[in-house]
């Protein structure tokens, strides 16, 4: 038995799609809304998802909670703007048969500006499909899978549509930049003159030289100058926690 894992809060846009997605494959569908205001749930309900509130954690701890609610013995999970390509899911099904692993990781393609990404932020392998209990999540920020096994690959995409618009994005990347500082902060990274200079320099020629993101033309471009604003951004966040600092010891 399979069980699809979905968190939501206000996707009304997506939550349909996300389902009907995996229509044919999952067995059941549990979605964990942390308090939507929009027409999610009924959205959802009217799928036949089974639909529980838990007020917002953390991404890896309503995670956890999600997967003690599943009753599959196996657990995909889902993110609200995502869908399963048919080939993926025809792979997962039949994989599901004779499984050679517990747990698996699968294939995320970005969908920006009006098409798919083939190079940037691609190939994007995360653990999405796990035998139930083998599997857990921590970390403040970004997701970590934790387990003790080989992870296997499945042929096919999970196809990611990720922002809305390009004041979307940057609204995101302030924040997460802003957050990463505060945990960077928090477990005593120093602010140095050379990470504000040079790191995002470094993600920038990683996503376009190195994952090829210069094949993806102009969006690849924008989507390697996406990663130098954000760990540009982290680090002058940083800085700005420090001086905050400083201050209060003065007094």
């Amino acid at each position: 038995m399979l069980s699809v894992l979905i968190l939501t809060r206000n996707e009304e846009k997506n939550i349909e799609k996300a389902i009907k997605s995996v229509n044919g494959l999952a067995d059941e569908v549990v979605v964990i809304d942390s308090g939507s205001t929009d027409k999610t749930v009924e959205l959802a309900t009217a799928l036949s998802a089974k639909v529980f509130f838990r007020e917002w954690e953390g991404y890896p701890n309503q995670l956890n909670y999600g997967i003690s609610l599943c009753s599959g013995d196996w657990v995909l999970i889902l993110d609200a703007d995502e869908r399963i390509s048919e080939e993926l899911k025809e792979n997962i099904r039949r994989e599901l048969k004779n499984p050679r692993y517990e747990v698996y990781k699968l294939c995320r393609r970005t969908y920006y500006l009006g098409d798919f990404l083939k190079h940037a932020w691609y190939p994007e392998w995360r653990v999405r499909l796990f035998k139930k209990g083998k599997v857990f999540f921590k970390g403040e920020l970004h997701e970590v899978a934790v387990f003790n096994c080989e992870a296997g690959t499945i042929k096919g995409d999970i196809l990611h549509y990720s922002y809305k618009s390009l004041k979307d994005q940057y609204t995101k990347t302030i924040e997460y930049a802003e957050r990463m500082a505060q945990i960077m902060h928090k477990s005593g990274k120093r602010f140095k003159v050379y990470n504000l200079i040079f790191n995002p320099l470094w993600h920038f020629l990683k996503v376009y030289i190195i994952q090829r993101g210069f094949l993806d033309g102009l969006r690849g471009f924008l989507v390697a100058s996406s990663a130098f604003i954000y760990t540009f951004l982290k680090y002058k966040f940083l800085y700005e926690l420090e001086l905050k600092e400083r201050k209060r010891n003065l007094w």
